[in-house]
């Protein structure tokens, strides 16, 4: 919550401060409160401004959501680097395969066309784990929820 507190500790520092202060004095703390709000909202948007006259015409220009930290999720960036892996070395093995059977003077054209038309098993025994896994969650319907069993726990 705030600087490690959670919200149970905050309940009990706040009857604790109640107790401390008394209620005679309790308005005049929360006024006090309300001020120091007030003036860090101020001073808040006062930087605000300044970096704005600061940086100009190119302070508009940024994009704002591409900088956000919260959308880069370590393991969607291992998942992404991986499917590339992968499709990257099952490429160079296609090509090195097409190279061989295009060298080899005794496969004739038939064969060319039947290993060049795959079936949809085959697709899938060469895709990497990970790719199979992305088709599946393309495949499903996300306003349905996930199955639970609940005897299983």
């Amino acid at each position: 919550m705030f600087m490690g507190i959670n919200g149970t500790e905050m309940v009990i520092l706040v009857v604790v401060a109640l107790v401390v202060i008394g209620p005679k004095r309790l308005p005049e703390y929360a006024q006090k409160l309300r001020e120091l709000v007030r003036q860090m909202r101020r001073m808040a948007e006062g930087a605000k401004d300044s970096v704005r006259r600061d940086f100009g015409d190119d302070f508009k220009d940024v994009d704002w959501q591409k900088l956000d930290p919260r959308q880069y999720d370590p393991r969607r960036i291992v998942r992404e680097a991986l499917v590339e892996e992968d499709a990257a070395i099952r490429e160079s093995k296609r090509r090195e395969h097409s190279a061989l059977e295009s060298s080899d003077p005794e496969t004739d054209a038939a064969d060319i066309e039947t290993s060049s038309g795959k079936t949809a098993a085959e697709v899938r025994r060469e895709q990497s784990p990970i790719e199979r896994f992305q088709a599946q969650i393309d495949l499903r319907d996300p306003s349905v929820g996930a199955p639970f069993d609940p005897e299983a726990t």
